[in-house]
């Protein structure tokens, strides 16, 4: 396992030592759990960033966007 230093404000490092304390865990217990939810919150958008399809996709809708192209509404959509 790697090691990080990871610089945590003094009045966030305080409130962090005092839930730590009060549920009886370390904190790089508590900081390991926050990352883990955090990569699985992003997992659906890491798949489809590595899908090249998605990707132009993606740019294709991002330039119509900067072009001002109407959108169209929920029923105009193709299944």
């Amino acid at each position: 396992m790697y090691t990080a230093t990871v610089r945590i404000p003094e009045d966030k490092r305080d409130i962090l030592k005092i839930i730590a304390s009060m549920e009886k865990r370390e904190i790089k217990e508590i900081l390991s759990e926050i990352i883990d939810e955090y990569i699985e919150r992003h997992k659906e958008t890491l798949e489809l960033l590595s899908d090249p399809k998605w990707v132009e996709i993606i740019r294709k809708g991002k330039e119509e966007v900067a072009k001002g192209v109407k959108g169209k509404f929920l029923n105009e959509l193709e299944d």
